[in-house]
């Protein structure tokens, strides 16, 4: 396999139309699989999880926005400059996001989600089930403006 076999294997219908910061927990949405890239069956199963992990691309992210460096998160100045790695935001250089969110249902290769941080026509890599044993092993640990950050999102 190599970058060039890397394609949608869907695209997020409904939501949101802009990338507001703030506020995705209430937010629902479709993830519409392609028929040409996956089986009628691929999400067989699916719905017994509460949880799925979505990969997708910030699309419409300006090439020229994007952080190979440090940056302050979200611009603000009370928060220390970090590097792009050290945090979530979007103009990173692959300009890939990864979110968990509410599974709500699927029907067929359509499925039906909440909370996930990504606006309408969102192009997505792959999906993957939520599963507890996958999450951290022993204490997290992270700085305080990064939980001040997560205080709005959802």
């Amino acid at each position: 396999m190599s970058l060039a076999d890397v394609a949608p294997i869907g695209f997020v219908r409904g939501g949101r139309a802009d990338p507001v910061d703030d506020a995705w927990d209430s937010v629902a949405a479709e993830i519409v699989l392609d028929p040409a890239q996956l089986g009628p069956d691929a999400a067989l199963g699916l719905d017994s999880f509460s949880h799925i992990v979505v990969v997708f691309v910030f699309d419409r992210l300006d090439p020229a926005k994007v952080e190979r460096n440090a940056r302050h998160p979200r611009g603000r100045t009370d928060w220390p400059r970090v590097g792009i790695l050290a945090q979530r935001g979007s103009p990173r250089p692959n300009r890939i996001g990864v979110t968990t969110c509410r599974l709500l249902g699927v029907e067929g290769l359509t499925l039906r989600v909440q909370g996930l941080d990504a606006i309408n026509g969102t192009p997505v890599l792959d999906i993957k089930p939520h599963m507890t044993g996958f999450d951290p092993r022993g204490a997290v640990r992270e700085p305080d403006w990064a939980r001040e950050i997560m205080e709005g999102y959802w």
